[in-house]
């Protein structure tokens, strides 16, 4: 079976990877770069091709919400990609494609379509990114990841299978023993958050000599946020460099480790990261992006403030000795009856623990349409890789 993954959002692309039966021929489509103008790899191209997966850079325009110099070079782009996509989907012939988001799926939903190929959607957010909005129309099937999601798809061929999180996250593996502070963890997503990154840099000495901090930057080569941490960090008194663990990225199957073992996490609030939080029942600080599309990402992190395991912070009215204070004030609470009583809402009951097998379903099922003749060897990769429903 020969299966194509267009990325977006790499973290439910991956936890559907290691879902599929082994047999599965895997081609997956991508940005090699992280920013448009930015010469980083981005994470999910060093990623796939860890895993020994073929990935294609698809040449196409990011669907921009705001003028910038990019925005003229990036519609130009646009007709190259639908070119690009439907040779190498004419050439891969894929059983099935499956799409999470972002606007290089968009000249790959148009040439499938043309090309009479089968399309998943899955739709990370609680209503509809602006992507699959526009392949809505090309797409077989629409996998949803909330109940609030159903009213911005076609009844007939929505189905609510929740948001695919990786096995680890499900594991209850012993947090390390530890009596020497509290841990936390800052990440701006693969990206990294050049806001979030200076915010800490600028209050950095004051939380080490409180707290041991693990830092994930990115790898903008705009900012240049981790080569000028890493500088700072090799100035500190060796007693606080110990203390200080900096990083470019996280690798996604140590993600669900370090935020359990981590007191506190402090983050931007995609819906990703949220849905690894609740499903943690993490303590956490959100910085949400203040532009997006329906404030997406503060809808996000007022659900968790919702829920009592998180607080919402505006980037606007933050400075390094605001974040540090909110950071201290926090913490201080995490061990109160108060908090740990709030905290018994449950959060992680909002997460559907099999939404990555009933996806694996819905893929081998779609193949197994397209491909009656082998129809008994898919029947025993869909009960291998899905064990139990799809609703």
């Amino acid at each position: 079976m020969k299966i194509i993954i267009v990325g977006g959002h790499l973290a439910p692309a991956l936890a559907i990877i290691e879902r599929l039966p082994k047999n599965a021929q895997i081609l997956f489509i991508g940005r090699k770069y992280a920013m448009e103008g930015d010469k980083a790899l981005s994470f999910e191209y060093q990623k796939i091709t860890e895993l020994g997966i073929r990935f294609i850079s698809l040449t196409t325009g990011r669907l921009q919400r705001k003028l910038t110099k990019f925005t003229l070079y990036s519609l130009f782009k646009l007709p190259i990609g639908f070119v690009q996509a439907f040779q190498i989907l004419s050439d891969y012939k894929p059983d099935v494609i499956v799409c999470f988001g972002g606007y290089v799926q968009i000249p790959v939903a148009a040439a499938a379509y043309i090309l009479h190929i089968p399309l998943i959607i899955h739709e990370q957010t609680r209503k509809v990114g602006l992507a699959n909005k526009l392949i809505t129309p090309f797409a077989k099937t629409i996998c949803i990841s909330w109940p609030e999601s159903v009213g911005y798809f076609p009844p007939k061929k929505t189905i609510l299978t929740g948001l695919p999180l990786r096995k680890e996250f499900f594991q209850n593996e012993h947090k390390p023993p530890r009596s020497r502070g509290k841990v936390i963890y800052i990440t701006g997503g693969s990206l990294g958050s050049h806001v979030i990154n200076v915010l800490i840099e600028g209050t950095l000495k004051k939380l080490l000599k409180k707290f041991y901090l693990i830092h994930q930057t990115g790898d903008s080569k705009k900012y240049n946020d981790y080569e000028r941490l890493k500088k700072i960090k090799e100035m500190l008194p060796g007693s606080l460099q110990a203390r200080y663990k900096l990083v470019k990225f996280i690798d996604p199957k140590d993600t669900a480790w370090i935020m359990n073992s981590a007191d506190l996490v402090i983050s931007r609030s995609g819906m990703n990261t949220v849905a690894e939080l609740m499903c943690l029942e993490k303590a956490c600080l959100l910085i949400p992006l203040p532009y997006g599309q329906t404030s997406e990402q503060l809808n996000n992190a007022l659900s968790l403030e919702k829920l009592g395991i998180g607080r919402v912070l505006r980037q606007k009215e933050l400075t390094p000795e605001i974040l540090y204070s909110q950071i201290t004030q926090f913490i201080a609470k995490l061990d109160s009856s108060r908090f740990k009583r709030d905290r018994i809402v449950q959060a992680k009951k909002l997460i559907k623990y099999d939404a990555a097998e009933k996806i694996v379903k819905i893929i081998l099922k779609i193949i197994k349409q397209q491909n009656p003749s082998k129809n008994n060897e898919q029947h025993k990769d869909i009960g291998r890789a899905s064990g139990s429903i799809v609703p």
